[in-house]
């Protein structure tokens, strides 16, 4: 049984939720995580990227100045002729965007999964029509699962079988920033102390917070790791304590936290935010490393009502916070209250949650992830 993952983000982009979920679950089932098309081609086509023997990325490829109705109608028979070239009978339908309603509503998977990671309709440059799309999806999903306890709130009236999948960790890939070794070198040339973000820099990012920040405090160093998108990198602050080293990969990751003094979570308090739940923090934590957050409510919820991470909303608070931090240098009770809390967090934990409301889902309908018998596609 086929998983058909149709995804808003690129899986080369950032490695976030639905790289984790996937590749997990593509040990269980076979993956084709269909991406959003490119527009550079004389007539459709479907590249290919094997990512495991288990895991395929296909990307669409269209002509320039096709009209939606266009756009839909190519990526449907294009995947309409990748299903019967791969004998796919059968199959899971896992959503990340709605908007993929558009060319994949005509097909008939035995499963339909929405898994709502973001508020997408409060996101700059959401296309039109999202919100009538979501209503749509929720109507043919079997399975809702929400990124975080604001997003469940918000969904749960809107369709019977919504559950609570908070963004997880690989604590043992964070962990590794708690024994620093080697220091990139271009980090290491920014004295200490040094706060540091990860993560798409975006609108959901308090510029103005940031700026005051680095204005206030020219002896701190701030460093930030990620691509720029859907703002003019103009738009950035250019104070000679603020670094902004572009993306690096997942694997990299560990190498920059690891010389950091502590992460922040510079969210601005707007319509991007308000549902976000961001899991740079856990892994923030995973690494060892105090975050200081502006009051984002699920980073509230979730860590800061337990101590676990520090909540400012102005540059002074921030700032203050901060300070109280790098005076304490070491904090074991602390660190021991977030290794207990991360205890049972884990991506690995997350997917046989997954696989167990599949399968219930699955034996409802008298089918199965994996062929009874071979040849048995059902």
């Amino acid at each position: 049984m086929h998983i058909i993952c149709y995804s808003h983000l690129r899986w080369n982009f950032v490695y976030q939720r639905p790289q984790h979920l996937l590749s997990r679950l593509s040990k269980v089932s076979p993956v084709v995580f269909v991406e959003e098309p490119v527009f550079d081609a004389d007539k459709p086509a479907l590249e290919q990227q094997l990512v495991s023997p288990s895991l395929v990325v296909v990307v669409p490829h269209l002509p320039h100045n096709l009209s939606q109705q266009e756009q839909d109608c190519a990526q449907q028979q294009l995947l309409q002729t990748y299903f019967k070239t791969h004998q796919i009978r059968k199959h899971i339908a896992w959503y990340y965007t709605p908007m993929s309603l558009g060319f994949s509503r005509s097909f008939q998977p035995v499963l339909t999964v929405y898994d709502c990671m973001d508020e997408l309709t409060a996101f700059k440059n959401a296309p039109a029509g999202l919100k009538e799309r979501e209503e749509e999806l929720f109507s043919r999903a079997d399975l809702v699962f929400t990124g975080g306890y604001s997003l469940f709130k918000s969904k749960r009236q809107k369709h019977p079988e919504v559950f609570l999948l908070p963004s997880s960790i690989d604590k043992d890939h964070f962990s590794r920033a708690r024994q620093p070794g080697s220091e990139p070198f271009e980090q290491s040339m920014i004295p200490h102390p040094r706060m540091g973000f990860f993560g798409v820099i975006d609108e959901r990012m308090d510029i103005d917070l940031v700026d005051q920040l680095a204005v206030n405090r020219p002896d701190w160093h701030f460093v930030f790791i990620g691509p720029v998108v859907k703002i003019s990198p103009d738009s950035l602050p250019t104070h000679t304590n603020l670094h902004f080293l572009g993306a690096r990969t997942y694997d990299q990751l560990p190498e920059y936290i690891a010389h950091w003094d502590l992460a922040i979570m510079p969210f601005a308090i707007n319509e991007a935010t308000r549902f976000i739940s961001p899991t740079k923090t856990p892994e923030y934590l995973a690494a060892g490393k105090p975050v200081v957050s502006t009051p984002i409510h699920d980073v509230i919820h979730d860590y800061g009502k337990s101590g676990l991470v520090s909540i400012a909303g102005t540059p002074d608070e921030f700032g203050e916070a901060i300070e109280n931090i790098l005076k304490q240098k070491e904090n074991p009770a602390w660190l021991n209250k977030v290794d207990l809390a991360l205890q049972q967090t884990s991506w690995d934990n997350c997917v046989q949650k997954i696989v167990v409301q599949l399968h219930r889902k699955l034996e409802e309908k008298k089918m199965y992830l994996k062929p009874k018998k071979e040849n048995d596609y059902v």
